[in-house]
């Protein structure tokens, strides 16, 4: 299946979505995952603060992995292939309920989810400057319908097969997010090549 372009946002809706990310709070954490204190998410991100965060990886019925392709306005990272979603708990919220909370604010989609590893990674954006460094909680999930995304956060969408997601990587590496590189190589380690569902 070829991706599905998002219509994109007005400069008005645009100038609300960045407003929501100015207000938004991180957990800060240490290397293991324990309660440091809190920050505004664009500071985080701009001092490369350890924090926790979460992703997700909904395969369908076939096996194949929905990837997004970030919106173009994203704070950092903006136009990168990625995984299906990725999020950060609010202060007081646990991650799973955070999970399932993102998932359907980004693509629509309520699907009982399972975390199935963590990993901490730092990745530094070069155009915007802003630097990711999260304790990264990783669910899978299954969902079978089509889902319904929002243009703040993804310009399109696609269903793929890992052995075609791992060749996409090896030759254009640069399409990528650097932490969907990191998480293929953890559902290669944990998981058959296409998925038993």
């Amino acid at each position: 299946m070829s991706a599905r372009i998002v219509p994109p946002l007005a400069a008005i809706e645009w100038e609300r979505a960045w407003q929501r990310d100015a207000i938004e709070q991180v957990v800060l954490v240490n290397e293991h995952d324990q309660l440091q204190g809190t920050a505004g998410k664009l500071n985080a991100h701009r001092d490369g603060l350890l924090h926790r965060a979460f992703s997700i990886l909904v395969f369908n019925t076939n096996g194949e992995l929905l990837l997004q392709r970030r919106a173009d306005g994203k704070y950092h990272f903006a136009r990168c292939w990625s995984n299906t979603c990725c999020g950060h708990p609010r202060p007081n919220e646990l991650t799973p309920i955070a999970a399932r909370r993102r998932l359907k604010e980004e693509f629509g989609i309520s699907t009982p989810l399972t975390e199935h590893a963590q990993l901490v990674y730092r990745a530094e954006d070069v155009d915007s400057g802003l630097i990711e460094h999260e304790y990264l909680h990783i669910f899978y999930g299954i969902y079978a319908n089509e889902p319904q995304p929002d243009p703040s956060e993804i310009g399109a969408w696609r269903w793929m097969k890992l052995s075609v997601i791992q060749r996409a990587l090896q030759l254009h590496p640069q399409w990528f997010t650097p932490w969907f590189h990191l998480l293929i190589d953890k559902v290669k380690t944990e998981m058959p090549l296409e998925p038993i569902l």
